[in-house]
């Protein structure tokens, strides 16, 4: 590849990188208890919940469990950014062509920006649902322990009554994170580029 086109060419693999947001799960908890050998295991894509292979319904069964000790169902349908998130990704990706197009050393790290803190809010925003979920409990619930919150970790492993509990970054994080490693290797590229034309 001509030096000139490695921007253009780091910029088109951070596109197709981010593609992979619509392809695989962004996160996975993991439920694991003596009475589901193998654990329940809950994807989080950009715009659905799903389970793992051979599990059945899993949001359902941990409707179940969270009924037991008084936290809110899990009701996709009702949860916004599913819908909405997906859209923000289109545009990303639409303005990551007009970057390719543009070819400008501010373009491409305005985009790495706006990939960066929309990622970040999305993390900040994954941890929020976790905290209502965890602390908004029934207080008719079946089960209560006073003064325990039912929390998932964010990143990391806890114990949750008689569950283990692992959270953490599925394929579809890791491709949205290699994705603005490419968006801020093109700018370095181009920067470096424009730096050797000037002198």
């Amino acid at each position: 590849m001509n030096k000139t086109n490695i921007p253009r060419g780091l910029m088109v693999a951070a596109l197709i990188l981010l593609a992979g947001v619509f392809i695989f799960p962004l996160w996975q908890i993991t439920l694991e208890a003596a009475q589901f050998p193998g654990g329940l295991k809950l994807n989080i894509w950009i715009n659905k919940f799903s389970g793992g292979e051979g599990e059945g319904d899993i949001i359902s069964n941990i409707n179940i469990l969270n009924h037991y000790i008084g936290m809110q169902k899990i009701e996709p349908d009702a949860i916004p950014e599913l819908q909405y998130f997906p859209i923000v990704v289109y545009i990303m990706m639409g303005l990551g062509l007009l970057a390719v197009w543009l070819n400008k050393t501010w373009v491409y790290a305005g985009w790495f920006i706006v990939l960066f803190v929309l990622g970040a809010l999305g993390v900040y925003d994954f941890y929020l649902w976790l905290y209502d979920y965890g602390h908004n409990l029934d207080p008719t619930a079946p089960i209560k322990v006073p003064g325990m919150s039912f929390m998932p970790p964010l990143f990391g492993e806890k114990d949750l009554l008689n569950f283990y509990v692992k959270s953490y970054p599925h394929w579809g994080t890791i491709f949205l994170s290699i994705s603005m490693v490419c968006a801020l290797l093109a700018t370095w590229f181009k920067f470096k580029q424009h730096s050797y034309v000037k002198k």
